[in-house]
């Protein structure tokens, strides 16, 4: 099975994404922080990474998506990286334009990170997320893709005294089911 490396949906392309999306991807964070009380977006200090940011994903075994309008700009991300010592994939830049929320996009993505990942990592046992405890309805949507708490949090030291929660997905029965 090959996996398309572009889905265009509703006017808007699902690709993959590059180090000149590092911008728009900035804004995009920046938009989804400035719904939460309290949540600091500073590029510089705490997402250097945007810098090179398909090169971040890439050295850590991963790839990172984007839905983007004609012009290139950045409505949706989602990446995944991959660790083959505990054969385990953690999403990491999950992040909406809010008038996009509700409408599919997110769920397009998922299924566009799982789908690479079970073809390029086939033997990934699980996959996990850290999310801040102020990310209502991104737990929502984490529950509906099949994600369930693990109990485990943590605290970060970052700008914005974020308390996170894990969560978990068993993608080695996902994977089978998809065989099925």
């Amino acid at each position: 099975m090959t996996i398309l490396t572009t889905q265009t949906i509703g006017g808007l392309t699902i690709r993959p994404g590059f180090n000149g999306d590092g911008d728009g991807i900035a804004d995009l964070i920046a938009l989804a922080f400035a719904d939460y009380p309290g949540c600091v977006f500073d590029r510089s200090t705490e997402f250097p990474e945007l810098d090179a940011i398909a090169d971040d994903f890439k050295a850590d075994d991963g790839r990172i998506w984007v839905a983007v309008d004609d012009r290139g700009q950045v409505f949706g991300c989602l990446g995944i990286k991959y660790d083959g010592a505990t054969r385990e994939g953690e999403l990491h830049k999950v992040y909406l334009h809010p008038a996009l929320r509700g409408r599919g996009m997110a769920q397009k993505l998922m299924a566009k990170a799982l789908a690479w990942l079970g073809q390029t990592h086939g033997d990934c046992q699980t996959v996990m997320l850290w999310t801040d405890t102020r990310f209502v309805a991104g737990h929502r949507f984490y529950e509906k893709c099949g994600f369930a708490r693990t109990g485990e949090s943590r605290i970060l030291d970052d700008l914005s005294n974020s308390s996170e929660i894990q969560y978990r997905f068993d993608f080695a029965v996902y994977q089978k089911a998809l065989a099925f």
